[in-house]
């Protein structure tokens, strides 16, 4: 057993730690004081001579010298914005954010030495830092414990209780295998969840949810990995036709991340505690982590999609008024690219459009703007569908066409951009992407783009 202890200053992680070390007879280890011991001087004098980006090279090294099994680890308040250090305190471990209000933290370190890490006052830099470094802490952790009334006694309580309990419902998991099976996952992956809720307490769950989601390439990806990494974690499938049968389960198992996708992505945002600012403006979460009773949603859909596109042109037509189209013009806008919104339902483009302050229209005006840029962003062409929105006439040699749907890999249109010469990029570019971009918000790691292309061949 390893259990690392993450948050900010003044949250309680020594004290807590150096009494879990006498609860459970594993040595603890503080990585600031381990810093001192080999550095030779004090956190303090490391800032003042060497200065910061020295003394995070010195905790690097420190965190992955320590030992990969059987201790307690207080990690550093900063520790968590380098995600290698995340990565190697996470493997093989349980790691507990120790969270707290300002005023408490403030309180509690005041008069301590610890270099300022602004030229703010003292109370305005821990609520700066606090709120930067928010969703990397609500990232990195497994479980996540407030301490602003709580004694050490009690915190430490607290965590012997999720390690040998968990923190699910009773009875919780049962309901949830019944749900599975009922909505026709895979015999395969029905026995994998049940094993999953019925073993370690400390295995933490993710799902996709959507209706449908069997044909999702999620379980596949993010399994592998939290193998790769070492985390005690398990992905599976929430299907569904309304999203609150889905969010109880989340609720009663105490779910620790949920991939969205059609058609919750909007309306699970009134669902949640904090929405990020780009999810705001696109309308749409397709990524959500829950983190001490609280849930963050964010959108790493239009970063795969900004990122697969790169500078391939000036004017783009989206296809769509869903949340996959908003995310599609907010990465276009986030290029300084020219957008048209076209849908079916000309008024749907329109409120869409008018959002962002873009032009509309239906399909039809498609040939009229002769755009450098394509996206699909409808389900059309999904699975056995073999439609495509626009003919092999209307696609020319200078244009790049992008399918957002990834299943099958190549669809319809990209078929028939491919046979027109046109720059084709499926949907698999944007998976990838985007799911890397999610990793990070479920784990607090960095996976390497080249990792996850690997494990989706």
């Amino acid at each position: 057993m390893r259990i690392v202890l993450c948050g900010f200053r003044g949250t309680g992680k020594t004290e807590c730690g150096r009494l879990l070390s006498r609860l459970t007879g594993l040595p603890f280890f503080d990585t600031d004081a381990v810093i001192e011991e080999r550095v030779g001087k004090t956190i303090h004098e490391i800032f003042s001579d060497d200065g910061e980006e020295t003394f995070r090279e010195y905790e690097r090294q420190v965190i992955a010298s320590l030992p990969g099994s059987g201790c307690i680890i207080g990690s550093g308040g900063g520790s968590v914005i380098d995600p290698r250090n995340v990565a190697a305190l996470r493997r093989g471990s349980t790691m507990i954010l120790l969270e707290a209000e300002p005023s408490a933290i403030e309180q509690r370190i005041r008069n301590t030495t610890r270099p300022a890490l602004t030229n703010l006052p003292f109370r305005d830099e821990i609520s700066l830092l606090l709120e930067e470094r928010k969703h990397l802490y609500t990232s990195a952790a497994d479980f996540c414990i407030d301490t602003t009334t709580r004694s050490p006694n009690e915190v430490c309580l607290s965590i012997m209780r999720i390690l040998n309990e968990g923190t699910a419902d009773r009875g919780a998991g049962e309901r949830a295998v019944r749900f599975l099976r009922e909505s026709g996952v895979p015999k395969d992956e029905v026995r994998a969840f049940e094993q999953a809720v019925s073993g370690d307490p400390k295995t933490r769950l993710y799902a996709i949810a959507g209706n449908p989601a069997l044909h999702s390439r999620s379980p596949a990806l993010y399994s592998q990995l939290f193998s790769h990494f070492g985390l005690n974690c398990h992905y599976t499938r929430l299907q569904a036709p309304d999203i609150l049968p889905i969010l109880r389960i989340c609720h009663d198992l105490d779910f620790r991340g949920l991939s969205v996708t059609i058609p919750f992505k909007a309306s699970i945002m009134g669902h949640l505690s904090e929405i990020s600012p780009e999810s705001r403006e696109i309308g749409a979460v397709n990524t959500v982590v829950w983190c001490g009773g609280k849930s963050y949603g964010s959108n790493t859909d239009w970063i795969g999609i900004r990122d697969a596109l790169g500078d391939t042109g000036s004017k783009a037509v989206v296809l769509g008024a869903g949340g996959a189209a908003a995310a599609a013009v907010y990465a276009l806008l986030s290029l300084s690219i020219e957008v048209t919104v076209l849908n079916r339902t000309v008024s749907a483009a329109r409120e869409l459009a008018g959002r962002f302050g873009c032009e509309s229209g239906p399909l039809e005006a498609f040939d009229r703007i002769a755009p450098d840029i394509v996206i699909n962003a409808t389900p059309v062409g999904m699975g056995p569908d073999k439609k495509s929105l626009l003919r092999k006439g209307q696609l020319k040699a200078f244009m790049t066409v992008f399918d957002l749907v990834y299943t099958p890999p190549e669809t319809p249109l990209i078929r028939l951009a491919r046979n027109a010469g046109c720059r084709t990029i499926p949907g698999t570019e944007m998976f990838a992407r985007q799911a890397a971009a999610q990793f990070r918000h479920f784990t607090g790691i960095s996976v390497p783009l080249e990792m996850v292309w690997s494990m989706m061949s």
